[in-house]
């Protein structure tokens, strides 16, 4: 029941012109726009709109908001703020092309501010242009079909394996930047079907190669494109889908006997191998064995994530999810309201969120260093030991006090080495390593890459010193240390 002392709420009707000439117009329309005090349609550019208009009824028009602003959503925004501002003096019917809730936005946004409570807006129907643009492209929409705005199409939002529709192409620069996108995912020769005016006396249906689209066929604000769904199975080598297809069929039935026998606990090695091809590709600064092994190590979360399905526990979406719940919570300064002025306060965030989900789960662990992997190599282990305490401030704040105790660690280790057993020297060994890390760390260097580097070098030189040997008709075992040093020399000079 409405309070007597309450005002009504404005009341907008939106209705749909139909695809194009007055004759598709459904009658309950007409009647609409027939009986409204105030008629305002959002462009005066559609045929069945300029036909009332010359049957003798007023219709204003937006079209002048459209020269005001540079993007869209301003202009839709400014649009249903007049909507607003005159209903709250009468009923006003919206007439728009097509139908009110098919690629209207407008009207969604009024839908919005309806639900909101503060207008009513009433549906009086309308005609889409999509059931002549089903004929004129010859398609069963039953088959699958999309439906996009092409002021809006980007390269992931679509799929190859269904038909596309893309309404909204009314110029050449639409149609510039959709053909563009479209080349990210098919080939030049993909035959598109253009049609203007769908279902009217005036419609033009034109196929055309995909390089084309943009220069061979005339566009107008009643233009849609169709785009045939892609019969190459290569085109679809890109998509994440296809790859969980490929993963699925390698560990099902007819697939492969060693990706069928595959356990998490057996791929655990080629994990820690590829990760480590990974590193070496990012080393030599190889984008094309990065891409490779990048690939490698999706095999290896496609792999566990399958394992996961087949075995009733968890699925792909599962970890996508997990991952995005994750990077968004953890990033409140992206994502939330957080700020955030640098790396180091990024970090000491994401380490606050992350010890306060641990509370909500009751997973407070005993011990900071507890969530460090074991499995880490060691240098990389003893790096992560490090920051995990010195979070807290167990740590040194200068350097001074890091190259003492490195002094008395060689010392330590040197006393062992010459009079104590082999297990009490590698012990002080280790001592001497960790603290040798911890300077690294000091001065924002990373002992684990500083030394797979030195690693790569003597590795480069050494072979330097093989192939020069070979070179001369001599085997390394045949050359006094003195010759070997001489190429190791020459083996700095070349890097």
């Amino acid at each position: 029941m409405t309070n007597e002392n309450e005002s009504p709420l404005p009341v907008i009707t939106v209705a749909g012109a139909g695809p194009g000439e007055l004759e598709q117009m459904p009658l309950g329309v007409y009647r609409a726009v027939q009986q409204a005090e105030t008629v305002i349609a959002r462009t005066h550019k559609h045929p069945a709109i300029q036909s009332l208009q010359h049957e003798g009824f007023n219709i204003e028009s937006f079209d002048h908001i459209y020269e005001s602003y540079d993007h869209f959503e301003q202009v839709y925004a400014e649009i249903v703020e007049a909507l607003e501002r005159r209903a709250a003096d009468g009923p006003v019917c919206y007439l728009v092309p097509g139908h009110p809730y098919v690629a209207e936005q407008t009207v969604h946004m009024l839908k919005l501010r309806a639900d909101a409570g503060a207008l009513t807006v009433i549906s009086a129907g309308g005609q889409s242009f999509l059931d002549p643009m089903f004929t004129a492209a010859g398609i069963d929409p039953n088959d699958g079909c999309q439906l996009k705005d092409a002021t809006t199409f980007y390269q992931t939002n679509w799929s190859l394996t269904e038909h596309l529709i893309l309404s909204q192409v009314y110029d050449s620069f639409i149609a510039s930047d959709v053909k563009l996108t479209l080349l990210e995912r098919l080939p030049s020769s993909h035959k598109v079907t253009v049609v203007t005016a769908a279902g009217t006396r005036e419609e033009v249906v034109e196929t055309v190669p995909l390089e084309e689209l943009d220069r061979a066929v005339q566009l107008s604000n009643l233009t849609a494109v169709y785009v045939p769904p892609a019969a190459d199975e290569t085109l679809r080598f890109r998509d994440f889908s296809k790859l969980r297809e490929v993963i699925q069929t390698l560990r099902g039935p007819d697939g492969c006997p060693w990706d069928q026998k595959q356990t998490h606990a057996s791929l655990k090695r080629y994990l820690l191998e590829e990760t480590y091809e990974v590193l070496e590709a990012i080393d030599e600064e190889d984008d094309d064995a990065l891409i490779e092994e990048l690939g490698d190590i999706l095999l290896q979360v496609m792999l566990h994530a399958q394992i996961g399905e087949d075995e009733g526990f968890f699925a792909v979406e599962d970890v996508i999810e997990t991952l995005n719940e994750k990077m968004i919570r953890r990033h409140p300064h992206v994502f939330g309201k957080g700020a955030a002025g640098d790396a180091d306060e990024v970090v000491t965030a994401w380490d606050a969120i992350k010890a306060e989900e641990k509370a909500a789960k009751n997973e407070v662990s005993e011990s900071l260093l507890a969530d460090v992997p074991q499995t880490l190599p060691a240098l990389l282990m003893a790096e992560e030991l490090q920051k995990k305490a010195a979070r807290v401030g167990f740590d040194w704040g200068e350097a001074g006090p890091i190259w003492e105790k490195l002094e008395e660690e060689l010392s330590e280790w040197k006393v062992e080495l010459e009079s104590g057993t082999k297990e009490r020297a590698s012990k002080e060994l280790g001592d001497v390593l960790f603290v040798l890390c911890n300077l690294a760390r000091f001065y924002k260097l990373n002992s684990e890459e500083a030394l797979t580097s030195t690693n790569q070098k003597f590795t480069r030189r050494f072979q330097y010193i093989e192939q020069a040997l070979y070179a001369s008709g001599k085997a390394p075992e045949d050359a006094s240390l003195e010759e070997m040093d001489g190429l190791w020399n020459e083996a700095k000079q070349e890097g």
